[in-house]
């Protein structure tokens, strides 16, 4: 596909790029989705590098994984659209799609993963009310899920490790407890996100949906 960007110089550039990205087909995207590079352009003009988000589908056939990946500017239309695409996951902005390959690259249940991040929310709200800290997914090993925590301190970020036993406990407890209130909470259609548990009229403040 060819999208036109506008450049600060005053120049614009086509750039073409695959709205159906194939991670089975292609797995060099998957490195580009880790290191940074996924969907960078430079202008030829004057050489600025630009990330734009276009709305684009991640197929990853082998994991049976759709999922459409929505520019964040689009968030509150997605709340207002009736129809979704069926057999498709949804994510909000391309740092929600890196996260979310993360989370399939390493074999995990991502609500347990929401889960988590919902409770290093709270704690971080207690800790640093007022704050809009961001929580990501980085990496996990046999020792347990590193998550990357922003927002706190200008420049910064924290570094939290969860314990793999509490993940494997989370998830024996979705798996028991469905339909508790946080899990249905934490989705909205396609959408499965801590975002859904974020109240826009309280910063800072999280809840469960009914």
């Amino acid at each position: 596909m060819k999208q036109k960007i506008p450049c600060f110089c005053d120049k614009s550039f086509f750039v073409e790029f695959p709205e159906e990205p194939d991670l089975d087909a292609e797995p060099s995207f998957i490195d580009e989705m880790m290191d940074g590079s996924f969907m960078n352009f430079t202008c030829p003009a004057c050489g600025k590098l630009h990330k734009p988000e276009f709305p684009i589908t991640v197929l990853w056939p082998s994991k049976k994984l759709r999922l459409e990946v929505l520019p964040e500017l689009d968030r509150g239309l997605f709340y207002r659209r009736q129809e979704n695409p069926e057999d498709t996951e949804t994510v909000i902005g391309f740092p929600e799609m890196i996260e979310r390959i993360a989370i399939i690259r390493d074999g995990l249940e991502p609500l347990a993963v929401e889960v988590l991040k919902y409770f290093l929310l709270l704690k971080a709200d207690e800790s640093y009310p007022g704050r809009e800290p961001v929580i990501r997914y980085d990496n996990s090993s046999a020792v347990g899920l590193e998550f990357h925590i922003s927002g706190i301190r200008q420049d910064e970020y924290g570094i939290s490790r969860i314990p793999m036993e509490v993940y494997e406990k989370t998830c024996t407890d979705y798996r028991t407890h469905p339909r508790a209130e946080l899990y249905r909470g934490l989705r909205v259609k396609t959408y499965l996100s801590v975002q859904n548990t974020i109240r826009p009229d309280l910063p800072g403040q999280f809840k469960t949906e009914n």
